[in-house]
């Protein structure tokens, strides 16, 4: 699987189960010719056939006879503001660091013995770190700049984000975790403080993370003294925000639910009173309507609706 990001927004991929190379977004579509697609579904499938040889070397020098591993690339570039360019390329086994690039240098950084083995090979055949560098000095930038210019008008939109403070008591500590979400671009600094200082060791962050919608969210989260939670509050800054928004939890008050419950039975109880008090007015009202009168035999006076339903 391959996977394209732009700013943090996945815009192209190849999956081998499905067999070819196809975009993420509208305005990648829309960009592109048909033949871009051809080409990249041919550069994945030459790229799964190298990382499927990979897979077996490495499993042989690693002296693994079997089970489930994999080979990971990840690499890039980026457009500072400046117009220089900066890039990076690593490869890793099993989730492990294997080697990378020093796109100053040109030099190849193994993690351990085995990669030493891949590093040796590599700068002694001598063009496979000019092929890299040409692809993050030069190719990927050029790119870099089509990407921008198909998806401009979307990539250039600021979503403000959302802030939502809570708190949970933990073990006698009261954990308060700012959530942020639906903001646009990913670039945000999320803090919390303690009247004017920022406490950066003692907070724990979450990951900034797509939604499916091309937004992002995130979280940062503090262990504090509950008596101490009014000194605490959570800062967001991103551009989609005039100015940085400063968030504190404020709890919904569990101590006035008996109150509350309270008034709602005494309510209750009004109201059957009167109820009951409309009731036996209007039974009194029948029986003075009824004085000197005699029933006829046989008729049952307590099958009256309302009489019958304040005996019950």
């Amino acid at each position: 699987m391959s996977m394209g990001y732009l700013d943090g927004i996945p815009f192209v991929r190849y999956d081998s189960e499905r067999g070819w190379a196809e975009p993420l977004t509208q305005w990648m579509k829309d960009g592109v010719e048909p033949e871009y697609w051809e080409k990249q579904t041919q550069i994945n499938e030459g790229n799964q056939h190298v990382a499927a040889r990979n897979l077996e070397t490495l499993q042989e020098r690693y002296n693994q006879s079997g089970g489930l591993h994999t080979v990971q690339r990840l690499s890039g570039c980026e457009l500072l503001s400046d117009g220089s360019v900066r890039g990076s390329r690593w490869e890793g086994y099993d989730g492990r660091d294997f080697i990378s690039i020093d796109l100053g240098s040109g030099r190849f950084m193994a993690a351990d013995s085995v990669a030493e083995i891949t590093r040796r090979r590599w700068e002694q055949d001598g063009t496979v770190a000019e092929r890299h560098l040409n692809y993050l000095k030069h190719v990927c930038p050029e790119w870099l700049r089509k990407y921008v210019g198909y998806g401009q008008k979307e990539l250039e939109r600021k979503e403000p984000p959302d802030v939502h403070v809570s708190g949970k008591e933990e073990h006698g500590m009261l954990i308060l975790s700012c959530h942020v979400y639906g903001f646009y671009p990913n670039t945000i600094a999320v803090s919390w403080m303690k009247g004017g200082e920022t406490l950066d060791q003692e907070t724990e962050w979450g990951g900034i993370v797509p939604n499916s919608d091309g937004t992002f969210h995130t979280w940062a989260r503090i262990e504090v003294l509950p008596e101490e939670r009014e000194q605490y509050r959570c800062r967001v800054e991103h551009p989609g925000m005039p100015e940085p928004g400063i968030f504190a939890w404020e709890p919904t008050s569990g101590g006035n639910l008996p109150v509350v419950v309270a008034v709602s039975v005494i309510a209750a109880i009004l109201i059957l009173i009167v109820l009951i008090g409309f009731g036996m007015w209007k039974l009194q009202s029948g029986r003075r309507d009824w004085k000197g009168y005699n029933p006829a035999a046989g008729k049952d006076v307590g099958t009256n609706g309302l009489s019958t339903g304040i005996i019950a």
